[in-house]
Formats: structure tokens, sequence, C-alpha cells
């Protein structure tokens, strides 16, 4: 009797593992712990999303093992060895089927930009249609953030392998926290935390998306914005940011353009609700046009665990135009779905 009472609860436990692996998000719960289709965390941190063919792609920093704090630190600057990039892949934004790290670390290279033991931040991967590559733009630095470079990646599949070119500065310029955008003819532009973070730089590519090509802008001078994050709404552009305080959440900020390198207007900070004024306790690093639906967007946070990196949280939240301010507004929800962009 006993050693049916056994099976029995030995069966049951295992169909709830699989229940649990296999269950279906229907729903966003910002700062919970976010699990793939297989029942393991999300590793995706600082990242961004690129969609390709009916399929979204999340790349992001792949953070394993432990968080240290160099001994010779004279600020927060918290890491863990560098392992790669991550991709993700999904239909629908809630669920997402790990497809490996798309651009391992170099560990067999010391003097390599992308060594365990050096800095890779906010990675961000675009199409170009006319050569069919993906390319991976990212923050590249030494542990001491001395360098400042951005490094470039290439591949022929949106999973990868992806084989790491170059690292450089941006027109001899500094770039650290960093995005990309590819406007509707094809022009892509790097905006960069540059000039010791306190001023952004936009940078305008060459056709193959793999340099800069000599154009540039400085915007925002003097205001200290960094973890950038471009879209495009009708006819402007927007660039949601936050302020520099190392690894704690400071107050977002929305800005707005007619032109990608004309003069930028900030609008003010967009979060609504409970600890706005901080974030929601996340930071900036992407906003998602969502396919097949009119004016809704996702802005994507990183809610960061400077002790414990790997753990870092994820906060999702809708974009809501403000036809007042000529804006948006990102309001608090503990729970969500798309449906919510029906009610607008």
């Amino acid at each position: 009797m006993l050693k049916k009472l056994a099976i029995a609860l030995l069966t049951v436990c295992t169909l709830g593992i699989t229940n649990t692996q296999g269950q279906k998000n229907k729903t966003f719960h910002p700062k919970e712990v976010w699990n793939d289709t297989e029942g393991n965390p999300i590793n995706a941190h600082g990242g961004g999303i690129l969609y390709h063919k009916g399929t979204y792609y999340w790349y992001g920093e792949y953070k394993v093992g432990r968080t240290i704090l160099p001994a010779d630190a004279t600020w927060e600057r918290y890491r863990t060895d560098v392992t790669g990039v991550s991709c993700y892949s999904s239909k629908d934004l809630l669920n997402w089927k790990f497809e490996g790290v798309a651009l391992k670390a170099i560990t067999e290279d010391s003097e390599s930009d992308i060594h365990p033991t050096q800095v890779l931040e906010r990675p961000k991967v675009i199409y170009n249609k006319k050569t069919g590559k993906f390319v991976m733009w990212m923050h590249i630095d030494s542990p001491d953030y001395s360098k400042a470079e951005a490094g470039v990646a290439i591949a022929d599949a949106p999973t990868g392998p992806f084989t790491y070119l170059t690292g450089f500065r941006p027109n001899n310029c500094m770039s650290r926290d960093q995005t990309l955008f590819v406007d509707d003819d094809g022009t892509a532009y790097q905006f960069s935390s540059s000039e010791e973070n306190q001023t952004m730089h936009i940078n305008r590519l060459t056709e193959d998306y793999t340099q800069t090509d000599g154009t540039y802008v400085r915007r925002f001078i003097g205001m200290a914005r960094e973890a950038p994050a471009v879209f495009k709404h009708g006819k402007k552009y927007y660039m949601l940011s936050s302020g520099c305080t190392g690894w704690d959440p400071n107050s977002a900020q929305i800005a707005v353009a007619d032109s990608i390198m004309g003069e930028w207007t900030v609008l003010g900070d967009p979060c609504t609700g409970p600890d706005a004024e901080k974030t929601f306790y996340g930071q900036s690093t992407h906003v998602i046009p969502i396919q097949g639906k009119k004016n809704a967007y996702i802005a994507c946070f990183d809610m960061w665990k400077k002790k414990d990196l790997q753990d870092s949280r994820y906060i999702w939240l809708p974009m809501i135009p403000n036809k007042q301010t000529d804006g948006f507004t990102i309001p608090w929800h503990e729970e969500w779905n798309l449906n919510i962009f029906k009610k607008k």
C-alpha cells in the first residue's frame, strides 16, 4: 500500500513539474521571475528586441555566476564574468524559447574585447536588408570602464552564431550605454552615452551597419542621460532614457524630435503610479512596437540587483500615447496583457 502511495505521489509530482514547465504565460507580471518555455528564468539583461519574419528575438547580457565588486573599485561597478549574449524567440511576446548563446565570450584570447574578464553590456541587433546580415552592436569596456567603446558582431541568422568583428570609439568618441535604430528608409543610427556619460551622441552608420560613417550630432548636452531606447511613432522620433546613478534607479525621461538628428525636446517623466519617480525601480533598455496593433508599444526596463546581477528582473509595461503632451504615459500594472491596447 505504501509503495503504491509513493508511486502515486511521485506521479503527481512529476506531472506537476511537467505542467509548470509546459505552462504558457498569459499575462505580464513585472518584477517577478519570468521563465522561458523550458521553465528556466529568462537571462537576457540590458537587452533589445528584433522583429523578423513573424518572430520576435530578444537579445541580452547572459549573466552566469557570482557577482563581484573588484577590490580596486572606486564606485559600485559590480560585475559578472562575460559569458556572451543570449537569444530568445517568441511569437506572442509572453512565451520565450531559449535559442542559446548567440555570441559567446572568447575565452582563449585574453586580449579579446569579449574575454570573460572584460565588460559587455546592452547588446542590440538590427537586420540589414541589403547585405542579409544580422548586425549586433554592444557596449564593450575594460573592467575599470576606461575603454568606453562599441563592439560589432555579425551573423547570417537571427539566432547566430554571431562573429565578433571589432571594437572602436564611434567617431573617436566615448561610447557606453547604447542602442540602435533603423529608420524607414533603411538608414541606421547608434545612440550612445558619450563624453563621460554627460552627452548623448547620435551616430549615423555605414550602409552595412558595421561602422559609423562620420556623421553625428551631440544632443542632451550636459544632461547625463543613459540607457537610451528609441522608437518612431507616426512622423516623430522618441527616446526613453534614464539618469546616471550607477545601478540605483532614478527618474525616466522621454524626449521627442521631428527628425532623428535634429533638435530633441524633453517632455518629462512618462511613468505614473507607485514608485514612478524611480521608474518602478527599473531602468530603460528598449521600446517594442507591437506588430499588428496600432499605437501599441511596450516599454522594457531592467530591475537590476547589483549584488546578484544574474537574478535581475524585467519590468515590461504598456506605453499609452498622450495626445495632450505629444508624448506617452507608462502606467504601472502588477499584471496585464496585450488586450489593454484594445481599450485605448
